[in-house]
């Protein structure tokens, strides 16, 4: 029996051994790297995902004025979820032949715009240096709605302790454009369109006016007064511009029905 006892012994060294190497086994899955993402602990790629949203924004941004050899180029953006959703000039080349040449260009460069979302647009023919000042200017306020996109998204991304930044949100969701019914003059039709926040007309911008001969420039003296007075007033209670009756009461009058829509 004596002589027995060694081979158990190593026999139970053995069965030892082994019992040891599969519980080290058995352990080491818990710290292999592999493992740790299965669980849920490689977070980041979620937190990069977020951080791409930041270019969204809303509202309207006007960019600087471009100053070209005819006069000033300005351009306005509405901005809706990262896109743009209107582009229109605030300033433009006017007197004499550049009436014509912004009357003919500036939709086409606003249509371009909308369409290719970005300031990658073609000048148009025959308005070399009007369409340089408004990409100029295009380019200005794309910029800076890449700005405010931003900070809104990081003063958002701090949670609900700034009353700033809430108020700025609901101020933004509450804007809206609408278009009046469109005024017949004696001169041609007179229509209005009016951008609304907070209850009061924070734009107003003519879709249609009287053109041709001397009309064109009675139009250009009248209505920039007209939408200027209309956003001061904030009604259509405004008095007509000296010179330009006939538009100037068309005008109220498609003012008046933009502001029924909006709610009053």
């Amino acid at each position: 029996m004596r002589k027995s006892h060694p081979i158990r012994r190593v026999v139970l060294a053995g069965a030892a051994t082994v019992s040891g190497i599969v519980l080290l086994l058995s352990l080491k899955p818990a710290s292999d790297p592999g493992s740790a993402q299965a669980a849920g602990v490689g977070a980041p790629p979620a937190a990069s995902a977020q951080g791409g949203a930041q270019a969204a924004g809303s509202g309207t941004v006007t960019g600087e004025a471009a100053q070209t050899q005819y006069g000033a180029v300005q351009v306005r953006l509405t901005v809706s979820n990262g896109k743009i959703t209107r582009a229109e000039a605030v300033q433009a080349p006017k007197g004499g032949q550049s009436d014509r040449i912004t009357a003919n260009a500036v939709p086409k460069l606003n249509q371009a715009v909308v369409a290719a979302q970005g300031a990658d647009i073609d000048a148009v023919s025959g308005a070399t240096y009007t369409s340089a000042g408004y990409k100029e200017s295009l380019q200005s306020a794309i910029d800076k709605a890449k700005a405010a996109g931003g900070s809104s998204q990081g003063s958002g991304s701090q949670g609900s302790g700034s009353e700033g930044s809430g108020s700025q949100g609901s101020g933004a969701a509450q804007a809206k454009t609408v278009t009046g019914s469109v005024a017949q003059t004696q001169y041609g039709a007179v229509q209005v369109r009016i951008t609304v926040s907070g209850g009061k007309i924070t734009q107003a911008e003519t879709v249609q006016a009287p053109k041709g001969g001397q009309s064109d420039r009675i139009t250009a003296n009248a209505v920039p007064k007209l939408n200027q007075a209309a956003v001061t007033a904030g009604s259509a209670d405004i008095d007509a511009v000296s010179g330009a009756t006939y538009t100037s009461a068309g005008y109220k009058e498609s003012l008046q029905s933009a502001l029924d829509q909006a709610g009053g």
